[in-house]
């Protein structure tokens, strides 16, 4: 296995779970020292648990939450105490909710763009001078339906349509500084996570989750869901010196379900 990534500090906010986890175990399996962000204290527990069995680093892990700038300044202030660095900040942390639209209250709103969108934008904006120093890397894990609005995702949809400018928009800032920025839009994703939005649009819908899973994997034409791994593995790619020439850019990771051309 490689070791390109010995040495360096890898922050990945949502890490204990899903793609977050996922991302950062393939970091650690090629030597980087990751740094696991989530509200969880025993979920953090037994994701730096699983990558030591399977033979990483292992993790330095921050309970806090990042829905609020004081739970933002938390982890930042333990990674510039505990490493003085940060080479890669990995911002997957996010759980907005599906559901009829005239069900959808305002908190529900607020609680969708707190974590994913406001807590993307604390941590870059805290960790800008280590990754400057680094000359390091930025991934924004977003969600295909930054491209592909659907009336049954509209907070997911419209959350990442935010993060989705403002990552091209941070690019911007990252080619004076030295920082490559990138996101990833993730389609369907065999998580935890997916399966809870089966749930909620089964209960909007009045379908079964068999039936709205069926559904959503038909629409969209894919032979499988993907899965954590495919995601990681373009996350360590983009991180690669390999990928120096790639900034601003969002991939797709979804079996080819984004029906437009962007």
């Amino acid at each position: 296995m490689s070791q390109e990534f010995a040495g360096k500090v890898v922050v990945v906010s949502g890490g204990s779970r899903g793609i977050g986890f996922g991302i950062a175990a393939a970091f650690a399996a090629q030597g980087a020292q990751t740094v696991l962000a989530a509200s969880s204290e025993a979920n953090l527990t037994a994701a730096a648990d699983t990558i030591v069995a399977r033979g990483g680093p292992r993790p330095a892990t921050y309970a806090a939450d990042l829905r609020t700038e004081a739970g933002c300044k938390s982890l930042f202030e333990g990674v510039s105490a505990q490493f003085g660095r940060c080479d890669i900040l990995v911002n997957s942390a996010g759980a907005t909710r599906a559901g009829a639209f005239l069900e959808l209250s305002d908190a529900l709103w607020q609680d969708g763009f707190a974590l994913k969108f406001f807590g993307c934008v604390n941590l870059c904006r805290l960790f800008w001078p280590l990754l400057t120093a680094a000359k390091g890397h930025v991934v924004n894990v977003i969600g295909g339906a930054a491209r592909t609005p659907d009336p049954g995702f509209l907070i997911g949809g419209s959350v990442n349509g935010a993060m989705h400018n403002f990552t091209k928009g941070l690019s911007g800032q990252g080619k004076r500084d030295g920082v490559n920025v990138n996101a990833i839009l993730p389609g369907l994703t065999e998580t935890g996570r997916v399966e809870q939005l089966f749930e909620q649009r089964a209960a909007a819908s009045g379908q079964s989750v068999e039936a709205v899973r069926a559904e959503q994997i038909q629409r969209e034409g894919l032979g499988r869901l993907g899965t954590p791994e495919d995601v990681a593995a373009l996350a360590v790619f983009l991180c690669s010196e390999r990928a120096r020439h790639i900034q601003g850019t969002a991939i797709a990771v979804d079996g080819g379900g984004t029906p437009g051309v962007y």
